[in-house]
């Protein structure tokens, strides 16, 4: 009995259940447009593609137990944006490479999708051999697999114990070389596809060149380029302010399973896609946050631009301002300046009763030692929660 998707006549005929998404992709689209909107006001603006580009690369090696010199893949993602860096790392050919991939996806997305683009990116993919000897491991590089048997994908780390395997991708050679083409194919004219969302489109785009492996090494990371080429194609602004590989590094484990689930002998992707659309609102969310808490920084900063705050004050609102990722979501006490700051109980009283007649802070509810403070743009965010609370 046949075991896997593409093993089954018309395989790339993929269907789904539209109710399943639709709500989502709406959704989604609204924050895309909120997350460029909101980008265009940060004092970011310039250097959030940059970040966003790195972290993306970062996260996609990650994925697959690969460390990458992030000082080195910077500088050259710097150059290439037209980003002067004070204090420049020497550049290694392998992050060349990472970066020629990421920036020829992001920023020549209007040229069509070749064998020969595909060839190349896997070319610069292993550009240096760091890792190991990929001529002694008979890898071909810029090659797609001419094995006659299925490839096993197997999940884990390179140096890991894993041995499961989550799928088999088809036989190389000729079989495979046909495979590719319907892909290629199918990618570039569904661009023009108005019946489908272009989110689908990445998606399955991600589903269908993984379920290939058309390459013995690196196919994670090509399929990864290929959902970056797909959403820039889509909007080439909005690319730069995510990093899905993010998101995905941190599902990692799901991430194995939902594609294992859907590889076995079904045309129904559903669990694809909604982990998929699921997936990429997170990193969407994330930049939300960050580009939220950057314009409320300048924002803070500018409304209190009057007061001179000292070193220690200086350094606990810089903590607040971080948001959700400070170290007192609860707000900070007397004990917890002290703490931070290192100077004495009486100083940080002092300073914590400044903020508060400056309007800097508000006072929670309650007293005496563990009084607790937050910065006042925060104030009804931290009284809603003292509102649930008492209900």
């Amino acid at each position: 009995m046949k075991k896997w998707v593409w093993q089954k006549a018309n395989w790339t005929k993929f269907k789904w259940d539209e109710a399943l998404v639709t709500v989502k992709l709406r959704l989604i689209h609204k924050k895309i447009g909120q997350l460029v909107g909101e980008s265009k006001v940060s004092p970011e603006a310039e250097a959030l593609p940059l970040d966003t580009l790195l972290t993306n690369l970062v996260a996609s090696s990650l994925i697959e137990d690969e460390k990458l010199n992030v000082r080195s893949l910077k500088s050259s993602l710097a150059r290439r944006l037209g980003v002067t860096e004070e204090n420049p790392a020497p550049i290694k050919d392998k992050n060349e490479g990472l970066a020629n991939i990421m920036m020829d996806a992001v920023s020549n997305h209007n040229a069509p999708l070749t064998m020969e683009r595909l060839l190349q990116w896997h070319n610069w993919l292993f550009q240096t051999i760091e890792r190991f000897d990929y001529a002694a491991q008979k890898i071909k590089v810029g090659e797609i697999r001419d094995n006659e048997a299925p490839m096993q994908v197997v999940g884990g780390s390179l140096y890991g114990t894993t041995t499961k395997v989550y799928f088999e991708a088809p036989e190389g050679g000729e079989h495979l070389q046909g495979l590719m083409n319907e892909f290629i194919e199918w990618f570039n004219s569904s661009r023009e596809d108005v019946m489908l969302d272009p989110l689908l489109r990445a998606a399955l785009a991600h589903f269908w060149f993984v379920t290939l492996h058309p390459f013995e090494d690196g196919n994670g990371r090509i399929t990864r380029v290929i959902t970056d080429l797909a959403l820039a194609q889509m909007d080439h602004q909005s690319i730069r302010l995510y990093a899905m590989s993010v998101a995905i590094h941190e599902n990692r484990s799901s991430y194995y399973e939902v594609l294992e689930k859907c590889q076995n002998d079904t045309y129904t992707i559903n669990e694809w896609l909604v982990w998929f659309l699921n997936t990429l609102e997170k990193s969407i969310d994330r930049s939300l946050l960050r580009l939220d808490r950057t314009i409320t920084k300048a924002k803070f900063w500018s409304t209190y631009s009057h007061i001179e705050f000292n070193e220690a004050q200086n350094k606990v609102l810089n903590r607040l301002l971080n948001g959700e990722e400070n170290d007192f979501p609860l707000g900070i006490n007397a004990s917890q300046y002290q703490k931070l700051t290192g100077v004495s109980k009486a100083t940080a009283t002092r300073h914590l009763t400044e903020l508060l007649e400056n309007d800097v802070l508000y006072k929670l509810e309650g007293g005496g030692r563990n009084t607790r403070y937050v910065l006042k743009i925060d104030k009804e965010k931290f009284t809603q929660k003292e509102v649930v609370s008492l209900v």
